[in-house]
This record gives structure tokens, sequence and C-alpha cells, in this order.
């Protein structure tokens, strides 16, 4: 994120998507948390909720008024249709719920029971279905079929000349109708995959350390002139933690290692392990370690002692 002279900031979509694809391993392991986070919260504390339905038809072909009774035949379908919605508000009234509930003997209220029940229409027709939503089925199955007793007769009663008839009583649901795993685990992976990915935009627009030569380029127009490279990363080739030197001796050297008990702490931390190079001819020489007040010993070549040599040396002077 860059500052412009106006206030604004400027945003680099190339850069967020870097940032994040950076940052994958943990976007995916919050995505698998939430998930299933989401999953045990539904699976383990939401209770599953069966659902009952029952069929109406609003019959509508007389009316009466006073000792008459008339028929109606060419706008019968349509007075019908705009009595569904009339009927629907009969049906959540607190007359018609509380008789239901009296004749269901179950200790719900108005409120409680009126919000498990639902009713609509049916593919905008003279047919309505009534709903009941319960977490015991048998419990659903009961106040769905006492409103089928009930309902009729209290809309005969306010409405004159129009009733509602049975079309199918309801029965046992055998499925939960909710809540659904798969959705909400989605959800929540999803929910989950957007709290990270936002975290991680706004550690990165909070984050004012420069990183490498790209972003001070970018930051300050001002020519680079040289880089000091990171020793201590592997990936950029570091040898910080370890340095090596091709030739005749390869040096070792290591900042953590701990200086022996027969040793004084500076004399530790300074000793060079000298791995020699085997030369051509296949002869291997042996490093000499060098300890205080030690003197180094000759080592044996190959080709013969060191001693045998120094007598022939004698005997030709003789």
């Amino acid at each position: 994120m860059k500052e412009r002279e106006n206030g604004y900031y400027e945003i680099d979509l190339w850069h967020i998507l870097k940032v994040l694809w950076e940052k994958i391993w943990l976007l995916i392991l919050a995505t698998v948390v939430a998930g299933g986070c989401a999953f045990s919260y539904t699976y383990f504390l939401v209770k599953p909720q069966y659902q009952s339905s029952a069929l109406f038809y609003v019959n509508n072909s007389s009316f009466s008024i006073r000792d008459a009774q008339l028929s109606i035949n060419s706008s019968e379908l349509s007075a019908a249709k705009s009595l569904v919605d009339t009927y629907i508000v009969i049906l959540k009234s607190r007359t018609t719920l509380e008789d239901v509930i009296k004749k269901a003997n179950v200790s719900y209220t108005y409120n409680e029971l009126s919000g498990m029940i639902e009713a609509s229409a049916v593919n905008n027709t003279e047919v309505f279905s009534v709903s009941v939503k319960s977490t015991n089925p048998k419990e659903a199955e009961t106040l769905a079929n006492v409103i089928c007793l009930v309902l009729p007769r209290t809309i005969s009663n306010v409405v004159d000349g129009s009733d509602v008839r049975i079309v199918d009583y309801a029965v046992v649901p055998e499925k939960r109708v909710s809540p659904s795993y798969t959705k909400n685990t989605a959800i929540g992976a999803l929910i989950g995959l957007l709290i990270c990915a936002l975290l991680i935009v706004i550690a990165d627009m909070l984050d004012d350390i420069i990183h490498n030569s790209a972003e001070l380029a970018q930051e300050y127009d001002i020519p680079i002139l040289a880089v000091i490279p990171n020793l201590k990363d592997r990936k950029i080739g570091g040898y910080g933690s370890r340095y090596y030197r091709k030739g005749y001796y390869e040096y070792y050297y290591r900042s953590d290692r701990k200086p022996d008990s027969a040793e004084s702490s500076d004399t530790a931390e300074t000793k060079k392990v000298i791995k020699p190079v085997e030369a051509a001819s296949g002869d291997v020489s042996r490093p000499v370690e060098a300890a205080s007040g030690e003197v180094s010993k000759p080592v044996e070549a190959a080709s013969g002692d060191v001693s045998a040599d120094k007598d022939t040396e004698t005997k030709g002077e003789k």
C-alpha cells in the first residue's frame, strides 16, 4: 500500500494476491478449522427440526345474502385466490391458535406456536399449505392435523359463504428439514476463509518494514547502489551458519558450538576444525591439533618412515 500526495492510498491487487499465496497454508488451515467448528456446532448443539404439512382448498362457489343463496361462476376462481391471504391471517389469529393448543394438549404459548406455523398458497392457486415445524416429528403431525379440524370451522364462522376443505392430511415426517450439515459447514468454512484473508491483508498493510530491494524501489524514487545479502537465509544461498571454503583446506565454523569442559570458553569459540583435501597421489595428510603448549608430531608418509629417511641422509654425509 502506497500513499499518494493527495492523501489517498494506492493498493496493489497483484501484491495482495502474492501475499495471500504466500500464506496459502494459513488460509487452508483457517478454512478447515472454521468448517469443522461449524459442523461440530450444528451436529452436537443444534436440534433437528421436522416439518409436517396439510393441504387446504378454498371453496367459494356460493355466498348468502340474508336468506338467498347465489352461485358465482365467472369470478369464482379469482375470488378464491384472493381469499387465501385472508384465511392465512385467520389461521394465525389468537383465537384459532389457542383453540389448537387446547385441543392438541400442548404447552406452547400463542407466540411460540405462531412461530412454528407457516402457510402459503401453492403455485398461486386456490390451494394453500399449512406446515408445522417441531423437534418432535409426531408432535408436528399432531398439530397439523388439529389445525385441519379447527381451521375450516373457524373460517365458516367468520366468512359467510366461504369454507375450507381438506385436500391432504398431515403425516409423520421421516427426515429432518433443518439444519443442513453441508450448508452450515460450507458457510462456516467460507467465513473462516474470508476472516483469515482479511487479517492477512490488514497485517500486510500495517507492515512498514522494507523486506527487499523491490519494495525499496517502489516506495522511494531513488536508485539502489548495493544490496547486503542475508547470510542466514538459506533460500538465497546464505551461509551464516556454515561457511565453506574450497581449496587445500575446508573450514567449518559453528557459532552455536558449546565449549568443552577441559577447554576455556575463549579457546572453544575460536576453534576451527581443519579437514585436509586428499592429494592426487592418494596420500592423505593428517591434521595436527594445535593445543596450548603441545608440539605437533611428524606424520608418517605412505612411502616409508621419516626416521628411515634421516638415517640415509646421515650415512651419505659420512
